[in-house]
């Protein structure tokens, strides 16, 4: 059984904070037997792959698939509230429209066609009509001359014309993103989202996952295994952590994503044991997410033919879902094969300099990697011997650094290396303990997709002009017993 108790976290503190003093290269080099953790238990014989393997998807075509339409069922008031820094903004709509969805055959679908405009009423659009705030063009230079996810919409208008209304409601925190395309936007990562646990050597996160979405956190990623022919999130193997049940986590998204209508929400789920997709069907049916899923009119989507976050917020498909492996989207429309939408960089990296190569899926020609989104996985690890498992997990004495906006090993310096490299910035910044920098990786985003990072972050809340504290990322009695322990190995 794992123990989550103070003392054996402490030591990991310890021997982590002790190799990080000793490490002065680019990377992070195997720990010695002194600096590694070995906790009493049973012997699970279990070893995390160094990147994980699979069949990859191969398309010689681009599939069509029936269409869905939208259909209005019903009519409610709307309030949008958004609390940015000390001030609050309220716009009241009247009426907004409920949809529901009717399948029907596609025919004669381009590469390029978006989703069908809904029949809503005029009253539904004023969600987010108006124009959006001009914008530096995609891969182009702009007043810093750096490359940023933005797309142009200014037009030249005569001296005569009446101002053109501005849209005000953020779609995922910008009212910018609203016109924006889901691929052309950069926003942060939780990496293994549900790992969570207080006190646990194998966490990746400090915040609840209800927490993540609050502070900005648009991708949640987790990995899955079968308990007893259920499926919970656990890290390598249910032995060393298991989060629970996938349905329980869900349902938690789905209470957070249907009570923030203009929000675009993204899920990787990773298929730990391989076993088909529909294996998976009936448990997120179960939670209530599934009438939110987006489904895409072709397979695969390239990157220049996603729609507008304002066009799935319209439609009310405002979760993508991905699989890393087994996904078949002619049998499960909705969740999307992640590697033939994006692929990533180097999977749970040791190395400071963070490469921005491809790694998987493996072997992709480069204009395949141009005409798709991409994830940079700037996670700093660190391997440790857990209940007998080799287990990588956060360096956490260097995770100022690694979250930091500048720096070398910095998620700043990770961005501008993959757009030397690419001409364009990742689609997702995956990142461990997004807290730990009080914003840093969301500055980041917003740096590289053209607006200001300005919201409180993080475990911070606004209630009548008072700030709630921020949540520490572990127990202060664990650093400091951790520290202890540190001070007397240097």
């Amino acid at each position: 059984m794992l123990c989550h108790g103070i003392f054996p976290y402490a030591l990991l503190l310890g021997a982590l904070g002790a190799r990080a003093q000793e490490t002065t290269d680019s990377s992070v080099q195997p720990a010695s037997s002194a600096s590694q953790l070995t906790l009493s238990g049973s012997t699970t014989g279990v070893t995390e792959e160094k990147t994980p393997t699979g069949t990859y998807i191969s398309y010689s075509s681009t599939l069509t698939l029936e269409k869905t339409i939208s259909i209005p069922i019903s009519t409610i008031p709307v309030v949008s509230t958004v609390t940015t820094g000390s001030s609050t903004f309220e716009t009241t709509i009247g009426s907004t429209t409920l949809f529901t969805t009717e399948t029907v055959l596609a025919t004669n679908i381009s590469d390029t066609v978006s989703p069908t405009a809904t029949s809503s009423s005029s009253s539904s659009v004023l969600i987010l009509q108006g124009a959006a705030a001009p914008a530096a063009s995609s891969g182009t230079a702009n007043s810093n001359s750096t490359i940023s996810n933005s797309t142009s919409t200014s037009t030249s208008t005569s001296t005569s014309s009446s101002p053109v209304p501005t849209n005000t409601t953020p779609c995922n925190n910008y009212a910018a993103f609203c016109n924006r395309q889901y691929s052309n936007i950069t926003e942060v990562s939780a990496h293994n989202s549900p790992f969570s646990i207080p006190n646990s050597a194998a966490s990746n996160q400090a915040l609840s996952v209800t927490q993540q979405l609050d502070d900005g956190i648009r991708l949640l990623q987790g990995q899955m295994h079968m308990v007893n022919g259920t499926p919970h999130f656990c890290h390598t193997s249910c032995d060393v952590l298991d989060a629970g049940p996938i349905t329980t986590y869900l349902a938690q998204v789905f209470t957070w994503v249907s009570n923030h209508p203009y929000d675009v929400v993204t899920i990787l789920l990773e298929n730990g044991d391989y076993v088909p997709v529909t294996t998976y069907v009936p448990f997120i049916q179960s939670t209530g997410l599934v009438q939110y899923a987006y489904i895409p009119p072709q397979i695969p989507l390239a990157k220049n033919d996603w729609p507008t976050l304002g066009n799935m917020i319209l439609n009310g498909k405002r979760v993508v879902f991905f699989m890393d492996y087994m996904a078949d989207q002619t049998v499960v429309p909705w969740i999307l094969d992640e590697f033939s939408h994006v692929w990533e960089t180097p999977f749970d990296p040791t190395d400071r300099s963070f490469p921005c190569d491809v790694q998987r899926p493996p072997n992709l020609p480069q204009q395949a990697a141009q005409d798709r989104m991409y994830l940079t996985n700037h996670n700093l690890n660190y391997n440790i011997q857990l209940l007998g498992n080799s287990l990588l997990v956060p360096l956490i004495p260097l995770l100022n650094v690694t979250n930091n906006v500048t720096g070398f090993g910095s998620l700043g310096s990770g961005v501008t290396t993959c757009v030397d490299q690419w001409g364009v910035p990742p689609r997702f910044l995956n990142v461990d303990y997004y807290n730990v920098g009080n914003g840093s990786v969301f500055e980041v985003a917003a740096n590289w997709s053209g607006v200001t990072y300005n919201r409180p972050c993080c475990g911070q809340k606004i209630n009548a002009g008072a700030r709630t504290k921020e949540i520490p990322l572990v127990n202060p009695i664990v650093v400091a017993v951790g520290m202890g322990l540190l001070m007397m190995m240097i």
